[in-house]
């Protein structure tokens, strides 16, 4: 009978791990077949079952088996691993460390701006028992139910461990190093218990979680539901890969995607510096450069404050508290009520919104609770109809976001870089930099993703969504007409909205002179601007 199947926390396949099968009749050990498959000659019923791994240590539990519904036995591999939870808090609030070790570790908090800044050292963590810092994680599709870590076998409360929140809000960073020299780090986002500052600051981390894979689905990967089989080879079975008609988001239901997850996509290595490459395929649109431009606002002497995408959602920020907003690099999923929040506050309040980042505010998501969301993708079939006006998986459910940023992303010019052309030298975001119409800037960047310039990888251009008054400033040069498109519109009562439209723009603040300028001639202006930002001052 077909028990089940063995996987990892990536729903990778995991052949000849051993699984005992015992009852007070019956006692009988199989392996695990190159598929992953659990097969057993046994009758149906309740067993006591037990699965070893080398390199993924032991788990037991007690399991109806009717041979009907294969069960998804997960196994956690030996390694270094760590989040807290809750991953955003206000200063002076405790948050639970969660960390995954089959060795010794001692942790350490930093914070992250211009430098990395030590607070303290947590302490050192092994446990009395063997192995007893090694994580037990649930069975099933837990990318929807969350890790679950510090829940099976921490039964008396000494057996947690929390941080309280430093006073000065900010970018955080967990160090975990064991003994034997792996180190991981994780993120931890501290809002300040009241406002401090004329700039809010939002960390992209419903992004982050979108392209979370750990537990084996993201949005990009299994984005619907987690298939019945776990994965042998990803070239030969995942659809993106074998489907040359595959897209991502081709269905109407799409199950939730929990944050309760360790996200290795934003580890930043022990030893890198701010104004040092962003190595890696992901680094360059989460937090390790979302820390670039924490750094280049305080490098620049730019008081802000800092908050997470899900604290503007639940209403820890209160933007009536802020001259100006800044979201970056790829903010790309947000709930209608963040977005209706931030829109009347700029429209109807005077609001200042800076958008440094590309391809944003392009899906809507649905939060189910504070730990889990939806992503709402729907069909993207329908953006390509050429009888439908729809500019985006937001203008799906909604309006298209132009009508808030002045730009919304397209595919042209997409996985290029390049540098921008000016195209309104007068203007004041210009002042300073001595460049003329037809210059260029923006040719330095530190992500290595795709090198090339501050216009790329993603990019976002104006629509007729785009209120009426947007001006251009300046273009991307990437082909097929895909450059970013910067602009700057006012909507009326002192609001103002200024977009880059790239997703590199952020990794191009500490190293490229003009984009520096540019990016303080607007935060400067939005700052302490009175009335229209367009008058001079």
């Amino acid at each position: 009978m077909l028990v089940g199947y063995v996987s990892d926390e990536r729903y990778v396949v995991l052949p000849g791990v051993q699984v005992e099968f015992e009852n007070e009749d019956i006692q009988q050990e199989v392996r695990s077949t190159a598929s992953g498959a659990v097969r057993a000659d046994i009758p149906p019923g309740r067993y006591l079952v037990t699965l070893a791994c080398a390199g993924y240590g032991f788990k037991r539990l007690t399991l109806d088996i009717d041979g009907v519904e294969p069960y998804q036995f997960r196994l956690l591999k030996d390694q270094l691993l760590g989040y807290a939870w809750p991953k955003c808090v206000r200063a002076g609030e405790a948050s639970e460390f969660r960390v995954h070790s089959h060795e010794a570790y001692k942790l350490d908090l930093f914070r992250y701006g211009i430098e990395k800044t030590h607070v303290r050292t947590i302490g050192w963590f092994d446990e009395h028992g063997p192995r007893a810092t090694v994580q037990i994680t649930p069975d099933g599709d837990y990318s929807q139910t969350g890790v679950q870590w510090n829940q099976a076998g921490y039964t008396h409360p000494h057996h947690k461990q929390y941080v309280t929140a430093p006073e000065q809000s900010g970018l955080y960073y967990f160090h975990a190093k064991t003994e034997s020299g792996l180190f991981f780090s994780f993120p931890w986002v501290v809002a300040p218990a009241r406002p401090t500052a004329p700039i809010a600051v939002l960390m992209a981390n419903i992004n982050w979680n979108a392209y979370n894979n750990f537990g084996g689905r993201s949005n990009y990967i299994h984005a619907n539901t987690l298939p019945p089989t776990p994965t042998a080879n990803a070239r030969l079975e995942l659809h993106r890969y074998t489907n040359p008609e595959h897209i991502n988001w081709g269905f109407e239901h799409y199950d939730p995607l929990s944050f309760d997850r360790p996200e290795l996509i934003n580890h930043i290595p022990e030893d890198e510096e701010i104004t040092g490459p962003i190595e890696g395929r992901a680094a360059c649109h989460v937090a390790p450069t979302e820390w670039r431009l924490l750094g280049w606002l305080e490098r620049e002497g730019f008081h802000a404050d800092v908050y997470s995408e899900t604290q503007l959602h639940w209403e820890t920020l209160n933007l009536d508290d802020y001259r100006v907003l800044i979201i970056s690099t790829h903010p790309e999923y947000w709930s209608r009520a963040m977005y209706q929040r931030v829109k009347d506050w700029v429209f109807e309040r005077g609001g200042r919104l800076i958008y440094l980042g590309g391809n944003g505010l392009n899906c809507e998501v649905e939060f189910t609770d504070e730990q889990t969301c939806i992503y709402q993708n729907g069909d993207e079939r329908l953006l390509s109809d050429p009888d439908s006006s729809y500019e985006s998986r937001f203008n799906l459910r909604n309006e298209s976001e132009a009508s808030l940023l002045g730009v919304v992303y397209d595919d042209r010019g997409i996985m290029t870089a390049a540098p921008y052309e000016v195209k309104e030298p007068n203007h004041w975001v210009f002042d300073g930099t001595s460049l003329e119409a037809g210059d260029l800037f923006g040719q330095r960047c530190q992500q290595q993703r795709i090198p090339g310039g501050a216009s790329g990888h993603e990019t976002d251009k104006m629509s007729a969504s785009s209120p009426g008054n947007t001006q251009l400033l300046a273009e991307g040069k990437n082909p097929d007409e895909g450059g970013a498109q910067m602009v700057l519109h006012e909507p009326g009562e002192g609001g103002a909205v200024f977009s880059a439209g790239s997703i590199c723009w952020p990794s191009s603040l500490l190293v490229d002179d003009a984009v520096s300028r540019i990016t303080a001639n607007v935060v400067r202006r939005f700052v302490h601007a009175e009335g229209s930002v367009s008058e001079p001052g």
